[in-house]
Parts: C-alpha cells; sequence; structure tokens
C-alpha cells in the first residue's frame, strides 16, 4: 500500500463547511487524520474537528519567527544530550583508571554497561516520553527531563564504585535526556513544515558540534580536576538544557478560536488545538500502516553495531596507534563530518519526495556498516581517520531524515508515539551491542 505524505496537523485543519463538503474536491473529509486511524479514532477526531465554532482556523506552522528559537533550542537539546554520549569514550578510558585497570576484562565489560545502559535507556524511555508530551506538550515534558537528568548527573558525581553509576548516570541521567530529547524531535514539525528537513539537519547538526568539541574539553577537565568534578561541570549543560525546555511555545490559536472558550472538547495546552481525551494510552494503531511497521523493526535490527565505535574506538586507538598524540581526533572527525551530513541529507530530503526518504537510511546504514568493519582492518591513523570521516558523513544521513520520515509515514497527528516506538525499539541493539563487542 503506498502511503501519500501526511501534512502536519497545524496545516490540515479546514472550516464546518470544508468538512461537510461532500466533493471529490474534498477528499480530505475529514483533515487530520493519519493513515493509521481506526473507526473509532476516525470518528472521535471528526467529532473533535466539527465542535469547533465556525470560522475558526488552526495555527499554520509559522515557517520562522519564534520558530528560529525553538530551533536553536532543540539543537542545544540535541548537543548537550547526545554530545555526551557521543563523547562517552573519554568518561569510558577515565572510569576505568578511577574505578579499576583497564587491563582487567571483567572491569572493562562492566564499565561499558555505564554508557550503554544509558544510551539504551534514552531510546528506551522514548514510548512512554511520547505519551507524556501528547498529553503535557512539549514544554513541560522536556523541562521536567532537563531536570531529571541534572540529577542523575550531579548524583553520578559523588559515587565510591561503578555499580552505582549503572542507576544515577545509567537510568536517572539517561531518562531525563530521554524526556528532555524526544519533544525537541516533535515541535519541530508543527513550526516548520518546507524547511523541515533542513531544520531538523540544523538541530542534529548540534551533537556534532558538541561532539567534535567535548572530547577534547573533557579531556583537560579529567586531566586537571578529575573525573567527578568533570561530571559536575557537565551539569551547567543539563541546566541550560532546562531553561531552553521554556522555549517550546504552543502554537497560539486564532482570536476567533479564543473567544469562542473550549465547548465541544477538552483542551489540551499541546499545540494550542482541542483535543478528545485519548482512549488508548498507547497508540499502536500507527503499526496498521505497513510502511511503518516494516520501518520500526527495520532500522533497530541494522542498529546492533551502531553504537559499538563511540564506546570501543579510543580503547582500539589506545591500544593501537600508541605514539600518536590527540587520539581524540578521530571523535572529532565523526563529528565533523555527522554534521556535514546532516545540513547536507537533511536539504536533500525536503527534494524527495514523501516515504522516498527512507532509501537515503538504507544507504547510510550500508556504509556506517561497512566502515565499522574496516576500522579494526587499519593499521596506519590516517586511514582510520579517512574511515571515521565517511563513517560520520553517513551518521548524519541517518539521523537527519529519521523524523522527516516518520512524519511522511504517519502524519502529524501521531508521529510522537511514532517516534516514540522506534526509539524504544532502537534501545536493544544500542545497550547491548557494544557490552557484546567488548568481550
Amino acid at each position: 500500500m503506498v502511503l501519500s505524505p501526511a501534512k502536519p496537523a497545524a496545516t490540515r485543519g479546514t472550516s464546518e463547511a470544508e468538512l461537510l463538503d461532500p466533493t471529490p474536491g474534498g477528499a480530505a473529509l475529514l483533515p487530520g487524520l493519519a493513515p493509521s486511524d481506526g473507526p473509532e479514532t476516525a470518528a472521535e477526531r471528526a467529532e473533535v474537528e466539527l465542535a469547533r465554532p465556525a470560522g475558526t482556523e488552526p495555527p499554520q506552522p509559522p515557517e520562522g519567527g519564534w520558530g528560529w528559537l525553538v530551533m536553536l533550542a532543540a539543537m542545544w537539546c540535541n548537543g548537550s544530550v547526545f554530545g555526551i554520549q557521543n563523547a562517552c569514550g573519554v568518561l569510558f578510558v577515565s572510569m576505568l583508571k578511577t574505578f579499576g585497570s583497564a587491563e582487567d576484562n571483567q572491569m572493562i565489560f562492566k564499565t561499558a554497561w555505564v554508557s550503554s545502559l544509558s544510551m539504551g535507556m534514552i531510546f528506551f524511555c522514548c514510548p512512554i516520553v511520547s505519551v507524556f508530551t501528547d498529553i503535557f506538550g512539549c514544554r513541560k515534558t522536556a523541562t521536567v527531563g532537563a531536570a531529571i537528568g541534572f540529577v542523575g548527573l550531579m548524583s553520578s558525581s559523588f559515587v565510591s564504585s561503578i555499580e552505582p553509576l549503572y542507576f544515577t548516570y545509567g537510568v536517572i541521567f539517561a531518562c531525563g535526556c530521554s524526556f528532555a530529547y524526544q519533544p525537541s524531535l516533535v515541535i519541530l514539525g508543527y513550526y516548520f513544515k518546507k524547511r523541515l528537513g533542513l531544520v531538523n539537519g540544523i538541530v542534529t547538526a548540534g551533537s556534532s558540534i558538541f561532539t567534535v568539541l567535548l572530547p577534547f574539553f573533557l579531556r583537560v577537565l579529567i586531566n586537571n580536576v578529575g573525573l567527578f568534578h568533570t561530571l559536575r561541570v557537565l551539569c551547567i549543560f543539563m541546566f541550560v538544557l532546562f531553561l531552553a525546555g521554556f522555549t517550546y511555545r504552543p502554537l497560539a490559536t486564532s482570536v476567533k478560536e479564543k473567544d469562542s472558550g473550549t465547548k465541544g472538547g477538552k483542551r489540551f495546552p499541546l499545540f494550542s488545538r482541542e483535543f478528545s481525551p485519548p482512549g488508548k494510552i498507547f497508540n499502536f494503531a500507527v503499526f496498521k500502516v505497513t510502511a511503518y511497521a516494516v520501518w520500526a523493526v527495520g532500522i533497530p535490527l541494522a542498529l546492533f553495531g551502531y553504537f559499538v565505535p563511540y564506546v570501543h574506538l579510543m580503547k582500539h586507538v589506545n591500544e593501537r596507534f600508541q605514539d600518536e598524540n590527540n587520539k581524540e581526533v578521530v571523535l572529532m572527525c565523526i563529528g565533523i563530518t555527522s554534521g556535514v551530513g546532516r545540513l547536507l541529507f537533511g536539504r536533500i530530503a525536503d527534494y524527495v519526495p514523501g516515504v522516498k526518504k527512507v532509501y537515503l537510511q538504507v544507504v547510510s546504514f550500508f556504509f556506517i556498516g561497512l566502515m565499522s568493519m574496516m576500522i579494526p582492518l587499519c593499521s596506519v591513523f590516517g586511514a582510520l581517520i579517512a574511515v571515521c570521516l565517511i563513517m560520520g558523513l553517513f551518521d548524519g544521513c541517518f539521523i537527519s531524515i529519521m523524523a522527516p520520515t516518520a512524519f511522511e509515514l504517519v502524519g502529524a497527528q501521531d508521529v510522537s508515539q511514532a517516534i516514540g516506538f522506534l526509539l524504544g525499539f532502537m534501545s536493544i541493539p544500542m545497550t547491548v551491542g557494544p557490552p557484546i563487542a567488548g568481550m
């Protein structure tokens, strides 16, 4: 079944007269319905739309304005969350020296679980976060998440052994990051439509910028103040993320809608539209869209080796290229080209129609896997850098078009939970992959 691209909810609403128009020209009889909607959901949303007072208009994506500030806030979110995660190789080495020995294989295995659990929990929590986003809105969900992440990171700086980090860093900090991260993907689709691919590329490039800079910054901090004070400094990033979450302002409603009140439906603050209370917490109807179901299962299967280089690359470089200075340059190379790839492929995705964007992800997976297999074959440091440059470029491709593809597959009405389910499935390979690779 070929799916037509679904427009964001902000652009799909019509007046009551258009809803009742039976002509073929009004083919979108119930605007706001995603391909995954069943009869009951369709009836509920039709009820809500018909209850909207005549003459009111839903908010349109501004394609700029306040949206640019939202974009910058989402960019900081991606940077602080995944910049710290992608720089885990530096923290990994420091944890080995602080809590054990780099020669102890059992300690290596135990320490690898800290970073893997953290990355896995970020994605594992996303289905739950999507429910909170639907109910409480992006702003509240993101700010509470940043506060939780701050508490987790701060508490991680007071542990005396590796085991408590599984809970403080791997669970509390990661859950907070998840609650802050997922709303940043959803909110962009309601402020941008025509430029969504480009904006997603810019936002996701935030993690690339942080991935380039943080390894050097963390190395300086760890060498001068140690691991624990370094974690406390990173808490500043989470505090700024807390403030950035307040920019996720719901779109303003029209004056007519404000005057008419909320009669006919219960108002939820998310995106300033009128919604019926959800009949089910989890919207499993998205899996009725065959293309989405295949996509949501296929991506996790391809990700078992995705996070392995970020965890074990620095250890591999330290063992294979002991005489090299500035070994962190390999992470910098991944970060630089990943940022370029996110901007480049994000813009290209705006010109790729509908669900055909998924072909870009297929190509990116092929090259990421190929480059990952070539890392242990590199006997020259320059060759390793070249491999990392190529891998980073296609990593940027994969990341930047994930959210736009989800919008095309299920539409904006269901995109929050669609992204949540996908990221939840991704948590399994992201968690177990690095420890297995370290055995």
